[in-house]
């Protein structure tokens, strides 16, 4: 876990949590974009992902694990005596829903982007059933994650870092699979456990990674007070690392702002 500071007059913390695969390395330009706004920011890798070394790369025990880091982040905010909001992308995403649907925080706004609620492809019948027996027999069996980078984004630059980028993860186990799976099923026959939070839901709208249509399904059928879902056309997975992200940034900036408003945040204002 790492923290960076807001340059000057900060007003809330933002707690990012990265997708599948990938670490905190690759969202420098949305840490630094939330510096410059005034906000503190906390984000690491998950276990088993980037710098990690408490699970081998790929392969997590439980979704479980990732829950429990994030929290402790989370933790980590609130010594700043700030408002907390928590950003979680892709698996991130899903990782922030499970922990709120699990564990009770103090946070005043959740932003999703392209969550991790539904695939777009998933593997063949036969090979979904070998992964159940799998899971029991050999559960740190890794097999190609078949991640291609250029469904995730169509930004060429972020493209060349991503295929140049050690730390990305290549292989992942079975178990980690199986628990992707159960995560995402939880994620919806638990959704009357999502708290009534301000949310919002940033949607690429040509995804090949993330299936739209089980974010809306999941957003439609959350009955929480406050709700946003925005689709952003032509965008594919990675939305914060996409041609458009200054709009996308700016769009998720005045999301945060307009509810630090509303909890009457000002310059003065101390919490």
């Amino acid at each position: 876990m790492r923290k960076w500071e807001a340059y000057e007059n900060p007003k809330a913390v933002m707690v990012i949590v990265h997708g599948a695969m990938e670490h905190h390395g690759r969202y420098g330009w949305l840490i630094e974009n939330w510096r410059l706004n005034g906000f503190h920011v906390i984000m690491g890798d998950l276990p088993g992902q980037g710098l990690t070394t408490r699970s081998s790369r790929g392969h997590i025990h439980s979704f479980d694990e990732y829950i429990k880091e994030v929290y402790s982040w989370i933790k980590e905010a609130e010594t700043f005596a700030l408002p907390i909001f928590l950003l979680g992308h892709s698996m991130g995403g899903l990782t922030a829903i499970r922990l709120l649907q699990n564990i009770k925080v103090e946070i005043k706004g959740v932003l999703l982007s392209s969550p991790c609620l539904g695939l777009v492809e998933y593997p063949s019948v036969p090979i979904n059933a070998l992964s159940v027996g799998l899971n029991w027999i050999l559960p740190e069996l890794k097999v190609n994650s078949l991640l291609d980078i250029d469904l995730v984004t169509r930004n060429d630059d972020i493209k060349e870092r991503a295929l140049n980028d050690s730390l990305y993860v290549t292989k992942v186990s079975v178990r980690w699979y199986r628990e992707l799976l159960k995560a995402m099923k939880a994620a919806f026959t638990k959704l009357s456990n999502f708290p009534n939070v301000p949310l919002l839901v940033l949607q690429g709208g040509d995804d090949k990674i993330v299936n739209k249509t089980d974010v809306k399904n999941w957003f439609n059928q959350l009955t929480i007070s406050e709700k946003l879902y925005k689709e952003w056309k032509n965008c594919y997975h990675e939305i914060f690392n996409e041609p458009e992200r200054e709009r996308i940034f700016d769009y998720a900036k005045s999301f945060v702002e307009i509810r630090l408003r509303q909890i009457g945040y000002n310059d003065d204002t101390e919490y």
